[in-house]
């Protein structure tokens, strides 16, 4: 829905206009060199809470500005708000005004920042799972599972044989190959599920055979790179064989009761819910069990030696979807982490790379274009050819590929875990970053390159092998995820 001018307008004069005063002050005041400036340096300083408030509101300007640009310039949002959050670090303002950098970012503040960022990554990850619910997988043709493997296996196994020679030059602290290798093919495997999602709607995609089919192979396709990871991170923390398989154990336990006892529980209270607590508080109180939920299932996944992110993707998954209230609750946590806690991690994450100091050197640049064209050529023409030899034409085959080509806000996701686990070094870290913004850059410009011949209408929902496939087609409209 668009903004009226009256409303934009206030929002001008009321944010816009007093947080860029306060960054032109901030920017002044610490690049000043002039003796007389000193008294005005000394009235500028803030506590710790002045700090961080000023830092939250910087944010979350930086990071609505850079959406409303890449809006604008016909790229999703999340393009400009990781822009945005790259921009913030030693990227851009940290190389050309330091001293605004850490007056603004006081590293006492770092840790309040980055524990929004959690909460806002576990929420967003909660969204997702409530994205998957949307598409029953059962009954689906045998196109839409080779389509899901090959989008998977192909740039998962490029992805491994390029890692090989770069374990030298770019392994991690942690200093474990196995765990590089299988790293880099996850990272290269890796479709953005809401970003795909969100590109569908824009482009009324959605009710297409390619919109349809995308969306299932993405969604086999991440949970398969998450169970993969989580492996790899046990591996990485030095569990023994044992201990990865009894970690896959408790996993599969997990998901098992999530999947059914607790999620058939949950359809139940849903239910009953519907003649009581109507009104304001009854979704209050709704919204402070399933936050609080959420954040249990986050840390007992970690208990068992999971990633926190696959609690709450289990969370989403279990919760209900035929209860109205039930979706208007979830809707309402799903949209408050993507607007105004997800800018957090972007923040978070930029302040690790510095794009700047990359060093092009033989290895730096023989890595990036590799890497570069290995995802693009793997993730389009892998699934394109699946399809092809399933009865599907040349170009709306293409088409299918580039929609799987968005990478998005999911590879960092990815990256970030990997980084901090030690599994890669900074340097890859910043060329795969460049990766998964290009491959979702060039996903529109593709798209409309392969034109409306490109695309197919999705098969009558009376052919009995395709009944499943067309009662998803309604799932991109439901979220409130853009990203």
């Amino acid at each position: 829905m668009r903004v009226k001018s009256g409303p934009r307008a206030a929002t001008i004069a009321m944010v816009v206009l007093p947080l860029a005063v306060i960054v032109w002050a901030a920017v002044a005041v610490v690049t000043s060199k002039s003796t007389g400036s000193a008294a005005v340096r000394e009235a500028a300083r803030l506590d710790k809470g002045g700090h961080f408030f000023l830092a939250v509101a910087a944010i979350l300007l930086a990071s609505f500005l850079g959406g409303w640009l890449a809006d604008r310039l016909g790229q999703p949002r999340v393009i400009g708000e990781i822009c945005a959050g790259l921009a913030m670090g030693p990227t851009l303002l940290g190389r050309f005004a330091p001293d605004a950098k850490d007056w603004l970012f006081p590293a006492d503040n770092l840790p309040m920042l980055d524990g929004l960022a959690q909460i806002g990554l576990v929420f967003f990850m909660f969204g997702v799972g409530r994205e998957l619910t949307g598409m029953p997988l059962r009954g689906i043709g045998p196109q839409v599972l080779m389509v899901s493997q090959a989008s998977l296996l192909i740039p998962f196994a490029a992805g491994t044989a390029a890692a090989v020679p770069l374990v030298n030059d770019f392994n991690g602290p942690a200093g474990h190959p196995m765990a590089f290798v299988l790293f880099v093919g996850c990272a290269l495997s890796v479709t953005a599920l809401p970003v795909l999602a969100r590109i569908l709607t824009d482009l009324r995609l959605t009710h297409t055979r390619q919109g349809q089919l995308s969306l299932f192979a993405s969604a086999l396709g991440d949970g398969v790179v998450w169970l993969v990871l989580t492996a790899i991170l046990a591996v990485v923390h030095g569990s023994s064989p044992t201990g990865v398989l009894w970690n896959g154990l408790f996993a599969a336990a997990l998901t098992i009761v999530f999947l059914g006892p607790l999620r058939r529980g949950l359809a139940r209270w849903a239910r009953s819910r519907r003649a009581s607590g109507e009104g304001a508080e009854g979704d209050a109180t709704i919204m402070v069990l399933l936050a609080g939920g959420v954040a249990a299932t986050a840390t007992l996944t970690t208990v068992v030696g999971v990633h926190q992110l696959i609690g709450a993707l289990l969370a989403g998954l279990a919760w209900p979807t035929g209860n109205a209230r039930m979706a208007r609750v979830a809707d309402r946590l799903s949209s408050t982490s993507k607007t105004v806690l997800l800018p957090f991690f972007f923040f978070g994450f930029g302040l690790n790379i510095d794009l700047g100091s990359l060093r092009f050197d033989r290895s730096s640049v023989l890595a990036l274009v590799t890497l570069l064209v290995l995802a693009v050529v793997t993730k389009v023409c892998g699934p394109a050819l699946s399809a092809m030899l399933t009865g599907m034409r040349p170009r709306p085959a293409l088409t299918l590929g580039v929609l799987l080509n968005a990478r998005g806000l999911t590879e960092l996701v990815i990256l970030q875990i990997g980084y901090q686990a030690g599994v890669i070094d900074q340097r890859l870290l910043s060329i795969l970053t460049i990766v998964a913004l290009v491959t979702t850059i060039l996903t529109r410009p593709l798209l409309r390159l392969l034109g409306p011949e490109g695309v197919e209408a999705a098969p009558s929902p009376r052919e009995p092998e395709q009944d499943a496939m067309s009662a998803a087609k309604d799932a991109p409209e439901r979220s409130s995820l853009s990203h």
